[in-house]
C-alpha cells in the first residue's frame, strides 16, 4: 500500500496529507475573511455622537429644572443669546440629587461633556456643584401647539453619546435603568429627512414621567400632546396613559 498515513507522533505529516491540510485551512480562512468582510458591509457607520469619557471640563451657568435639571449658557463670542444642556449624574443616574435646591441659581461645576445632532447634555463629576447665587431670570416658553408624532422613546444620555447603538430592543434593558434612574427620557423622532428631533418627554402639568414610560422604552410609539420650545429645546407635553404602541 502506498496510500499516505498519519502518525501523530511524527514531526511532519506525510505530504499529502499536508497539502489537504494547508488547502482546507487556507479556504476556511478565506470564506471567515469574506463572511466578515460581508456582515461589517451590512452595518451602518456611527453615529457622529461624542461622549468625552475621562475628560473634564469647568461649567458654569443658571440650573433650571424643566422640569429635568438643565444648564443655561451664555453663548460666547458675538452671538446673542443662550444654549441649554441637559445635565445627568456619574452612571445611570439624573442630576436631580446633585443640584438639589438649586434650581434658578447660577451654578460651576466641572462635567464631560455628551453630544448628538446639536444637543448637549453634560455628566456631572462628583461633588464639584458649587453655588454661585441668583442667576437671574429665566427663559420664556413658545406657544404650545397640538401635535401627534411617532417614534421612539430613548433614555437622552445613552443615545446622545455614551452607549453606541443607543435604542433599539438590544438597548431596551439599560434604557429602563437609566430611565427609571432619573435620566430624562426623549422621543427620538425622525423627519422626512431622516434628520433626527429630540423631544423632553414631561407630564400635563410639565411633571418628570420617568417612571410612567418604562414598559414603552425601545418601542415605536405614537404620542398625542403639546409640544412646546423653551430655551431651544423642545419639550412634548402628554399623558403617558394614552401612548399608543405601533407596529413595527
Amino acid at each position: 500500500m502506498n496510500d499516505d498515513f498519519y502518525i501523530g507522533w511524527q514531526d511532519r505529516a506525510a505530504p499529502a496529507l499536508a497539502r489537504f491540510g494547508r488547502r482546507r485551512a487556507l479556504a476556511i480562512a478565506l470564506l471567515g475573511a469574506a463572511v466578515s468582510a460581508g456582515l461589517a458591509a451590512t452595518q451602518g457607520p456611527f453615529a457622529a455622537s461624542r461622549f468625552e469619557f475621562g475628560v473634564e471640563r469647568s461649567f458654569e451657568g443658571r440650573v433650571e429644572f424643566v422640569p429635568y435639571p438643565t444648564l443655561v449658557v451664555d453663548r460666547p463670542g458675538e452671538a446673542a443669546g443662550t444654549s441649554r444642556w441637559l445635565l445627568t449624574a456619574f452612571g445611570k443616574f439624573g442630576a436631580d440629587d446633585a443640584l438639589e435646591g438649586l434650581d434658578g441659581q447660577r451654578v460651576r461645576f466641572d462635567g464631560s461633556l455628551i453630544d448628538r445632532d446639536g444637543v448637549t447634555m453634560v455628566e456631572l463629576a462628583a461633588d464639584s456643584v458649587e453655588d454661585l447665587g441668583d442667576g437671574g431670570e429665566r427663559a420664556g416658553r413658545g406657544a404650545a401647539v397640538a401635535m401627534t408624532l411617532a417614534g421612539e422613546i430613548v433614555d437622552s444620555k445613552c443615545y446622545l453619546g455614551v452607549m453606541k447603538p443607543g435604542n433599539l430592543k438590544t438597548h431596551r434593558a439599560c434604557a429602563a435603568r437609566c430611565i427609571s434612574g432619573g435620566v430624562p427620557p426623549v422621543l427620538l423622532v425622525r423627519n422626512g429627512d431622516g434628520t433626527a428631533r429630540y423631544l423632553l418627554l414631561v407630564g400635563p402639568d410639565g411633571e418628570a414621567v420617568n417612571d410612567r414610560v418604562l414598559d414603552v422604552v425601545a418601542e415605536r410609539v405614537e404620542i398625542r400632546g403639546e409640544l412646546e420650545e423653551i430655551g431651544g429645546l423642545e419639550l412634548l407635553r402628554f399623558d403617558p396613559a394614552e401612548i399608543r404602541r405601533l407596529d413595527g
